[in-house]
């Protein structure tokens, strides 16, 4: 099962986020704007703080190598 959703950052990026449920039941994400960016959680809850957590910090590796930062769609 595949489900998304989309989170967004302390300055208004977002960034969509697939959650699929994997072998051990519990949830694996990944970010398809940030390709390379995949995390886990034993809850959907987890997953979610885990995957918050990995987008900040790809988000500043991002910034300290002064690259730029493509969202998948704008706010309307």
């Amino acid at each position: 099962m595949l489900e998304n959703m989309s989170i967004r950052k302390n300055n208004n990026q977002y960034f969509t986020v697939f959650f699929e449920k994997n072998e051990l039941n519990g949830y694996t994400v990944t970010v398809p704007s940030l390709p390379g960016l995949v995390t886990e959680g034993r809850t959907l809850e987890e997953a979610t703080k885990m995957v918050r957590d990995a987008i900040k910090c790809y988000v500043s590796g991002l910034k300290k190598a002064k690259e730029k930062i493509f969202l998948p769609f704008k706010n309307f």
